[in-house]
């Protein structure tokens, strides 16, 4: 169960949002996560419009304007995938999550978690990704972590991606459909 959706090998589930701030893993964790339980994977990222990713390179944070019409793309995505996806998005704000909510309303989060000096070290390591690490700070200020009342799980990032996978996992019931273990 992941904050108390089951679901079964028969059928993948709600599509889940891997969240948290840029550089705790959301895209290769997704990516990896998706693998296993053999849905749709989908990064936020390529949702943007350019006049979003233009503003971060600059350095500028983006606004709550700049991010609707995008976390309606996101929205409309994980609403298209509400038989099983996986689809990584900040989605740092209540609000937003709830604006995601607002199109598919059984998705789940799995919030990764790190402290700011792992997740820097993390960012810092990231070739060529249009977010730059001075933004971090605003990043962390943003976060609102999950509510009790918010249908998710919060994972620990410092492990491997594996181990990370292997949490996500245990602790929510889904059934890993891979044909290995780490495949």
């Amino acid at each position: 169960m992941l904050g108390g959706v089951q679901h079964s090998a028969a059928g993948a589930g709600p599509p889940i949002v891997v969240m948290g701030v840029s550089g705790s893993g959301k895209s290769t964790v997704g990516a990896a996560l998706a693998r296993r339980l053999r849905v749709p994977f989908a990064d936020a990222d390529a949702l943007h419009p350019p006049a979003n990713i233009a503003k971060m390179r600059a350095g500028e944070p983006l606004t709550d304007e700049d991010r609707h019409p995008w976390l309606d793309a996101v929205g409309e995505w994980l609403a298209e995938h509400s038989d099983g996806g996986v689809m990584s998005c900040s989605a740092l704000k209540r609000t937003y999550r709830d604006q995601l909510r607002a199109r598919c309303a059984p998705i789940r989060f799995v919030h990764l978690s790190g402290s700011p000096e792992l997740i820097e070290r993390r960012h810092v390591s990231r070739p060529g990704h249009f977010m730059p690490t001075a933004l971090l700070t605003s990043q962390f200020d943003t976060l609102e972590p999950l509510g009790p009342d918010e249908r998710g799980v919060v994972i620990d990032v410092s492990g491997t991606v594996e181990a990370v996978v292997e949490t996500v996992l245990a602790r929510s019931g889904m059934t890993d459909r891979s044909p290995h273990p780490n495949s």
